[in-house]
């Protein structure tokens, strides 16, 4: 029963608070509008009809105790007195009356019924504004014709409007309050949200009440320390690669100057292996950088991106397919990185590669599928292991550092997303970049 609820629910912390305010209003109203008609309305009314049935037995029994000479007179005083209009009906007689219809007639009939004689026949009935009673005298039948408000409570009606409309204008102000309170939480969450994407936040300010400003404090500190953290590590590894160049520098200007022979052409090579690897060390310990987001069309982006690492691998083909223009903010040198090793990756170990952009609802989603020998469902968050090479099947880094797939994976993450592996409808391995939008 509760997860059936919960369906129905509102997710927001806004339309939540709502309901909590807006719950306990409409029980109140409907508390106060169940004693006021069950209980105060018809014990008020009793109490009304009771003063009329009295003012009924007074008139009938001065009809039937008072000689005929002196009625007239004395209904003339009654009605100015009692403010009723009386009429009589000399000789007329009353039939059976039907059973009352409404709540009001019941109660006057019940009262009348106690206070004149029960075999006298009278009526009841409700006259626009008015009501009418006629009762049976001695000689004939009095008619008495008074105000409504004389035998029920005036205006429920009015009662019912002013309460609706004063729990609206309350709900109006309260609503207003309740999105100030909401909307710093609601700014708090867009700007750890992009700041998870790897988006700046320039413009992020504490406010509102104090638990709300705590948080948004401490997630400026917490974001303080990443970007110090991030900052001192890439100024650290810029003059590590600074130091470790310089001196395989000079080994290449020495070798350079020797005589070229096979020993001499073997130590170029691993010298400019260990340069490859050393920049790649540094892209992967680097990360995200110092690089802004900006907004990037994908869809040239990603045939740009392709058609590179094609020709970069002795003009091989890449099938590219998905829209003409896809537009999202995103760090285009760092995905391009991450896109390149996937495209590089693919052409590495397959001879047929396609790359596919799509988008839903929530995430932009690029595809890199090949025909190679692809990567046991097992082994494949182990291939994302940095410095790691795997032992059978499908080498991922086959003559690389091992880092390929990790520096793919932890430039998808720093824009929030993520590379899942899986397995290609061509035959072979599946990475797919999932980025939000």
């Amino acid at each position: 029963m509760g997860k059936f609820v919960k369906r129905f629910l509102p997710r927001g912390l806004f339309g939540r608070s709502l309901i909590i305010i807006v719950v306990p209003m409409v029980l109140l109203q409907g508390i106060v509008t169940y004693v006021f008609f069950e209980r105060d309305q018809a014990a008020t009314t009793r109490r009304l009809a009771r003063d009329v049935a009295a003012d009924v037995a007074l008139l009938v029994a001065l009809e039937d105790s008072t000689p005929a000479l002196e009625r007239d007179a004395l209904r003339a005083l009654s009605a100015r007195q009692l403010r009723y209009r009386l009429t009589f009906h000399d000789g007329a007689t009353l039939p059976p009356s039907p059973p009352p219809s409404n709540t009001v007639q019941v109660a006057l009939d019940d009262i009348i019924a106690t206070r004149v004689s029960p075999d006298r026949y009278f009526t009841s009935a409700r006259m626009g504004n008015n009501f009418n009673i006629k009762v049976e005298t001695k000689d004939g039948v009095l008619e008495i014709v008074g105000p409504r408000d004389r035998i029920t409570v005036s205006g429920p009606d009015i009662f019912i409007l002013w309460m609706v409309g004063s729990a609206l204008i309350l709900l109006a102000i309260a609503t207003i309050f309740l999105r100030n309170q909401v909307r710093p939480i609601e700014r708090l969450a867009r700007a750890a949200e992009n700041f998870g994407k790897g988006r700046p936040v320039p413009d992020f300010k504490p406010y509102g009440a104090s638990e709300v400003r705590r948080a948004a404090q401490a997630f400026l500190t917490m974001r303080e320390r990443i970007e110090r953290h991030v900052g001192q590590r890439t100024e650290m590894l810029a003059g590590v690669s600074h130091d470790l160049k310089t001196p395989l520098t000079r080994m290449k200007l020495a070798l350079a100057m020797m005589e070229g022979n096979k020993d001499v052409a073997e130590l170029r090579g691993d010298i400019i292996e260990m340069e490859r690897m050393l920049d790649e060390y540094l892209a992967f310990a680097r990360g995200e950088g110092g690089e802004e987001s900006e907004v990037t069309d994908l869809g040239e982006f990603v045939r740009d991106t392709a058609a590179a690492a094609a020709k970069a691998r002795q003009g091989r083909d890449v099938e590219v397919t998905g829209p003409e223009r896809l537009a999202l903010n995103v760090k285009r040198a760092a995905l391009r990185r991450c896109l390149t090793n996937l495209v590089d990756n693919a052409l590495k170990h397959g001879r047929k590669v396609q790359v596919a952009l799509s988008r839903d609802d929530r995430f932009v989603e690029i595809a890199v599928e090949d025909d190679g020998p692809g990567i046991p469902e097992a082994r494949r968050e182990e291939a994302f292991r940095p410095f790691h090479r795997l032992d059978e099947g499908r080498n991922l880094q086959a003559g690389g550092s091992g880092l390929g797939l990790a520096i793919a994976r932890d430039i998808a993450r720093a824009h929030g997303g993520d590379i899942v592996l899986d397995k290609s409808g061509l035959g072979g391995l599946k990475a797919t970049i999932r980025l939000p939008v």
